[in-house]
């Protein structure tokens, strides 16, 4: 069955990818294994060169790979080019740092000596999603290949098209055959390839269904894992935080691409005495984010990637209305064709309504009211997901204070989320488990081995 690439502007058919036969996964999959052998030896001087090279053709062909971005996923190109640029940073901080992060570490004992080496696992099967479809692949590829292990990337199969740019990418930057790989295969032929015993661990970001089967295939064979899954980040705003501020970060922190991102700000919960105040001004900040065409460089909000994911987006939405939440903006579909959906923002939003409960994936801010900072931070908790959080707040102190008490992997004050490689990225409870970036993100998948010498 074809993987197919299809224009969330338009809805019209791009490409048709021809899936791979298990004949040609296998041939993958030998291929990697062999290349392995040999790029486990290649100092890390060799292969900081050609991650540098890396960088330096994402920088140059930014333009063009944030077309393709754009023309598959309907990202705007002006964010398209800027997650090019980001993976040339991902790429030159491994490039950077990765000698020194995984050189041996002495350990004090009373043997003659102990130390702690970091070895390269082999092959790791990357299942990407499609809402990053550059960034979100180079940064799981930057540390595993700097530590000197190879990598199969099965995408996502609508953004098949920026598979093989970032193949083709590799290649060019100098990386031999067979260290990096498009897998052209649909969810169906996965378990597959985590069942062959070449393949060593699997790194997943996707949703919280995905991440649960890959899971459990993974956790038969005892292979490592790591998840990065859902969220429905909170954004807290208290009494004395800089409202305007708070609306312009949160509007774009809601709506950076169309809503459809895992550490978007999702649920915004502010002090009933600046309630008023922040809704009047998060909703000016709305009406400044420009919906239509991801081509134009003004456009702020593209569309939707599925019609499926419009048809969700409509359902929570007005299941939310039906049930009492106030429609300040949006709560429709915009255009005659392709998969837009308006910016949309609920007030006096409450639990058990969808955009409450559920995570939602577009344009759909749910803002909700809370008394004191002790129900805001419970009302934060609430969710099974534990990602991302924003709090806003000009007391640097009870910031420091709160932010231990929100169940999220990070927490930025005065702040939108966002990824960094310095710093390390990951969830809890069903946001997953395991970190990306930093010191912490290359060490995931390699064998931290103690040696002793008596």
């Amino acid at each position: 069955m074809p993987l197919i690439s299809i224009n969330p502007v338009t809805g019209e058919v791009i490409k048709a990818y021809e899936e791979l036969t298990p004949e040609e996964a296998n041939k993958k999959i030998a291929g990697a294994e062999a290349a392995y052998l040999k790029w486990r030896e290649v100092s890390f001087s060799e292969r900081a060169a050609k991650m540098q090279k890396l960088a330096y053709i994402f920088r140059e062909k930014k333009s063009i790979l944030g077309k393709i971005i754009s023309l598959e996923m309907g990202k705007p190109i002006s964010a398209a080019t800027a997650e090019v640029e980001k993976c040339a940073w991902v790429a030159e901080y491994y490039a950077d740092n990765a000698e020194k992060i995984l050189r041996n570490e002495l350990i004090a004992t009373d043997m003659k000596e102990s130390f702690v080496r970091f070895d390269s696992l082999g092959i790791i099967l990357a299942i990407m999603p499609w809402n990053f479809p550059f960034w979100q692949v180079v940064r799981f590829a930057a540390p595993a290949l700097m530590a000197g292990n190879v990598g199969l990337l099965k995408h996502a199969s609508n953004v098949c098209g920026c598979s093989v740019a970032l193949e083709e990418a590799f290649l060019e930057a100098g990386f031999p055959v067979g260290v990096f790989q498009s897998l052209l295969i649909g969810s169906a032929k996965v378990e597959q390839v985590i069942n062959d015993e070449r393949v060593k661990a699997i790194t997943l970001t996707g949703s919280e269904s995905a991440g649960s089967k890959v899971a459990s295939f993974s956790g038969k064979l005892i292979k490592k894992t790591v998840m990065e899954l859902g969220g429905s980040d909170p954004f807290i705003v208290l009494s004395d935080a800089n409202i305007a501020e708070a609306c312009k970060a949160g509007a774009l922190g809601r709506l950076q691409n169309a809503g459809q991102s895992c550490i978007a700000a999702k649920r915004f919960i502010v002090m009933s005495d600046c309630y008023e105040e922040f809704l009047k001004n998060f909703v000016k900040a709305f009406q400044e984010m420009t919906i239509g065409d991801p081509l134009d460089e003004k456009t702020k909000v593209g569309p939707l990637y599925a019609e499926k994911a419009v048809a969700e987006i409509e359902a929570q939405v007005q299941k939310s209305i039906a049930l009492g939440a106030k429609l300040l903006i949006g709560g429709k579909r915009w255009g005659s064709k392709g998969f837009f959906y308006e910016p949309t923002i609920l007030a006096d939003v409450k639990k058990g309504m969808p955009v409450y409960n559920e995570e939602v994936f577009g344009p759909v801010a749910a803002v909700i009211k809370a008394a004191n900072i002790g129900e805001a931070i419970c009302i934060a908790n609430d969710t099974p997901y534990g990602l991302g959080a924003s709090l806003w707040t000009q007391d640097t102190v009870l910031a420091k204070e709160l932010a231990g008490k929100i169940e999220a992997g990070c927490v930025f004050v005065n702040s939108m989320v966002v990824s960094d490689p310095r710093l390390p990225f990951g969830g809890i409870k069903k946001s997953g488990y395991g970190r990306e970036l930093s010191h912490y993100g290359i060490k995931e998948f390699v064998n931290i081995k103690t040696i002793v010498l008596k």
